[in-house]
C-alpha cells in the first residue's frame, strides 16, 4: 500500500493542473464580467466543479482575484525570451505594450484596480503583492532610465525615482479613467503618451511650471 506522503506526491500534478484551470476560467469570467459580477460558482461551472471545489483550492474569492493578477503578470511575460519584463530603455516599450493590452481585458484591470485601492486598508490580504509589485517595478523603472541615460550621455538626474513613481501612478490612474469613462479615454494610446512624456522630461527637462505663471 502507498504511503499517504506518496500519495500527496501523485496528486500534486493534478492540483496545479487543476488550479490552472480553475485561474484560466476565473480570467475569463472576471474578463468578461468584471470582479464584481463574476461569481466562484460562475468560475466553478465553467470548470466543472463545485463552489466548494474553488474555494478549497484559493480559500475566498478575493485570493482567487490575486492569483489571477499574479497569473496575469505570468502570462504578460510568458512569450519573451526570459520570462521576465525587459530591462533598459526596452522596459518603456514593454509598459506601453502592456497599456494596449489591457484595453482588451477590462475585467482584470477592474479587479487589479479594485484590489489596489483596497490594499491600503489594514490585513488586506493583497497588501503584500502591491506593496512588492509597486517595490519591485519602481526599482526596475529606475534601473531604465539609469541605462538609457548612460546611452544618452546624460548625467542621470534626481527626478529619476519620482519619474518612477510617476509612471506607475499615471498607468494606474488612467485605467481608472478608462475603465470609467471607455468611450473617452484611451487607455493605450493616454497611457504612451504620458510614458514618453515623462521618460523625455527626466532626459530634457523643461522649464519649471512657475515659469508659465503670468505677471
Amino acid at each position: 500500500m502507498a504511503s499517504s506522503s506518496e500519495d500527496a506526491v501523485r496528486t500534486r500534478p493534478a492540483t496545479r493542473a487543476k488550479r490552472e484551470q480553475i485561474l484560466k476560467a476565473a480570467v475569463e469570467i472576471f474578463g468578461n464580467k468584471g470582479s464584481t459580477n463574476g461569481t466562484l460558482a460562475d468560475v466553478a461551472e465553467q470548470v466543472g466543479i463545485t463552489h466548494a471545489g474553488v474555494l478549497h483550492h484559493f480559500g475566498s474569492k478575493q485570493k482567487l482575484l490575486l492569483e489571477v493578477l499574479a497569473y496575469r503578470d505570468q502570462a504578460d511575460v510568458e512569450d519573451l525570451e526570459e520570462k521576465h519584463i525587459p530591462g533598459g530603455p526596452e522596459l518603456f516599450l514593454h509598459l506601453v505594450r502592456t497599456a494596449f493590452a489591457n484595453e482588451k481585458r477590462p475585467g482584470i484591470v477592474q479587479a487589479y484596480t479594485v484590489l489596489s485601492s483596497e490594499s491600503v486598508t489594514d490585513e488586506h490580504p493583497g497588501r503584500e503583492y502591491f506593496e512588492e509589485r509597486y517595490t519591485t517595478l519602481r526599482r526596475e523603472i529606475s534601473e531604465a532610465f539609469a541605462e538609457l541615460c548612460a546611452q544618452q550621455g546624460v548625467t542621470e538626474p534626481e527626478t529619476v525615482a519620482a519619474a518612477s513613481a510617476a509612471i506607475l501612478a499615471v498607468m494606474d490612474g488612467l485605467q481608472l479613467q478608462w475603465l470609467l469613462h471607455p468611450d473617452v479615454v484611451e487607455l493605450g494610446g493616454a497611457s504612451e503618451f504620458a510614458i514618453r512624456s515623462i521618460v523625455n522630461a527626466v532626459l530634457e527637462p523643461g522649464p519649471e511650471l512657475a515659469s508659465y505663471r503670468q505677471v
